[in-house]
């Protein structure tokens, strides 16, 4: 016997068990009991914490003790899609026919069935994000994780060995956490729903002022953090300016006196009061900066304890997990494309990844840490002529797609300091691939977004658009750009050189490697030697 008729034979045992799945009640719990440190907190990690300047380095990736929910596939199948109606009756019989078929045909038709049938099941867990998952509904939800012997033993394992919580302070959510955070009002819905939400949600007005509020708070905290390196930079060089006039020398024609100041002191008099007058300024500012951040704090307040007051009245807003599982949904399909696998359940069928190849959130930090080894600018926003570090969403995809996409380059109503959304597949062929076209993509639509209409005539994506246009390239231009920026950072940080002269330039003057890796490449050849000293030039002439 198969594991196939095994399966199918089991999934009829369960049907003559449980007929008819009755939907049980749901009732969420308050998901939103956040006050005092714990709401600061949450403002410190939901949107634009910009004191952080690294990722956390991932020492481990798995956990030492396996979980156990995998252990009786039988029960896990039967709690993962009770409670779900007639939807979980129509996918029970769709999946028996499906593990029964022989004919590739017959299989291919219940396939089909099955992805339809499957996100409605997923939907449907998606509302009871805000209360406790049982483990079942969870890796559903998480994984894709319809039933465990759909998976062989080793795979099994692997995923028994995932870290669970979220150990690192980063916005890195599987999809199950990501549900409970928009219906919990951590994190707003996405941009694209925003009319839906205005018109479901009372408090979306007061929500939208608070963000912006609070990256507001960030954007001035980043100020007076630079405004403070600068005046330490200044000051540090008054002591030996006053120890080299305080010297004098004795007179020679009056023992009891010294000397008068010399040239070099006198020259001193001057550096010193620009310096004087420099540090008057920059103290000028950081008062009035000061007295800005109590105001907007003030003002964040106020607002943070309405909205708190209304969720805590209202519970989860099931109409944003409804209007962001359709967001999250088209975010899936992007990712696997026309030509991908959208099949979502999880199988050994299709599943091929490894340990250090499938997308859970320690290995996809670790790729965003490399990225920007390589690209250090890859997640700045420039704010008051000042580049802030801010580490976009990440949206973790129980899917089979290949390429990350970014769905919204930051809040439309905060671009100062609000977060990227980006989606990364968690079974992709190579997810190193799939996190670098994530932020390829995010790459682009920030620099598209900062030249607006003149997108193709300025700034990163005007010039490669030229340049695109000139070579009389064909096929979608930002599928171009994610493409060589993919080459970009595997190949020419190397020292491969694969792409355009020109385009060499462009990408060297607007994402600009790491300084360890331009002095690297300067002595590998004269391409990049003569790139290194246009930086020189530009740097001299204060152009740059």
């Amino acid at each position: 016997m198969t594991v196939n008729d095994e399966l199918a034979l089991e999934l009829a045992a369960l049907l003559d068990n449980s007929a008819t799945l009755q939907d049980e009640a749901f009732v969420a719990e308050d998901a939103v009991s956040r006050v005092g440190q714990e709401a600061d907190d949450r403002s410190e990690t939901a949107e634009g914490n910009l004191n952080a300047e690294s990722f956390p380095q991932i020492t481990k990736r798995f956990a030492d003790s396996p979980i156990t929910a995998f252990d009786e596939p039988l029960a896990y199948y039967k709690e993962a899609v009770s409670s779900a109606g007639e939807e979980g009756t129509r996918l029970h019989n769709t999946m028996q026919k499906y593990t029964a078929a022989k004919d590739p045909k017959d299989r291919s038709v219940f396939r089909q069935q099955l992805i339809p049938l499957f996100w409605e099941i997923i939907h449907s867990v998606a509302r009871r994000t805000a209360g406790a998952l049982p483990e079942p509904k969870r890796f559903l939800l998480r994984y894709g994780i319809l039933h465990p012997q759909l998976l062989n033993a080793e795979q099994r394992t692997l995923f028994s060995k995932i870290i669970i919580e979220n150990e690192y302070d980063l916005p890195v959510y599987y999809l199950d956490e990501w549900f409970k955070a928009v219906g919990g009002g951590e994190i707003r819905n996405s941009a694209s729903d925003e009319v839906k939400i205005a018109k479901s949600a009372s408090n979306a007005h007061q929500k939208q002022l608070l963000e912006k509020a609070e990256g507001k708070i960030e954007g001035v905290k980043n100020l007076l953090k630079s405004r403070t390196l600068e005046r330490r930079r200044k000051e540090q060089s008054l002591p030996e300016m006053v120890d080299v006039i305080m010297q004098h020398q004795p007179s020679r024609k009056a023992p009891d006196a010294s000397e008068c100041y010399s040239v070099k002191q006198k020259g001193y008099f001057t550096i010193l009061h620009e310096a004087l007058v420099y540090l008057s300024k920059v103290d000028h500012d950081m008062a009035s900066l000061y007295k800005e951040l109590a105001q907007i704090q003030y003002e964040r307040d106020g607002l943070r304890a309405k909205v708190i007051a209304e969720k805590e009245a209202s519970g989860a807003d099931m109409k944003a997990i409804d209007a962001e599982f359709e967001t999250v949904r088209q975010m899936s399909k992007m990712s696997v494309g026309r030509q991908g696998n959208h099949f979502p359940i999880l199988t050994k069928e299709y599943f091929h990844s490894g340990a250090n190849e499938i997308g859970i959130r320690e290995n996809v930090i670790a790729q965003l840490a490399w990225i920007e080894g390589i690209d250090p600018e890859a997640f700045c926003r420039l704010y008051r002529n000042k580049l802030n570090r801010i580490v976009p969403y990440v949206l973790l995809l129980p899917n089979y797609g290949d390429m990350g996409v970014c769905w919204e380059p930051f809040d439309p109503y905060n671009r100062a300091s609000s977060r990227a959304r980006i989606a990364i597949p968690m079974y992709p062929k190579n997810l190193q691939v799939a996190v670098l076209s994530a932020i390829a993509d995010l790459r682009w639509q920030v620099a598209k977004e900062k030249a607006s209409y003149r997108w193709m005539e300025e700034g990163l994506t005007g010039y490669y658009y030229q340049w695109f246009t000139e070579k009389k390239l064909k096929g979608d231009v930002k599928e171009a750009f994610i493409d060589d920026y993919i080459i970009w950072i595997t190949k020419e940080s190397e020292g491969t050189q694969r792409l355009d002269k020109e385009l060499r330039g462009l990408f060297w003057r607007y994402m600009p490697f790491a300084q360890p890796i331009k002095e690297k490449l300067k002595t590998r050849s004269f391409a990049y030697q003569e790139l290194y000293q246009r930086d020189v030039n530009r740097a001299l002439s204060d152009g740059y």
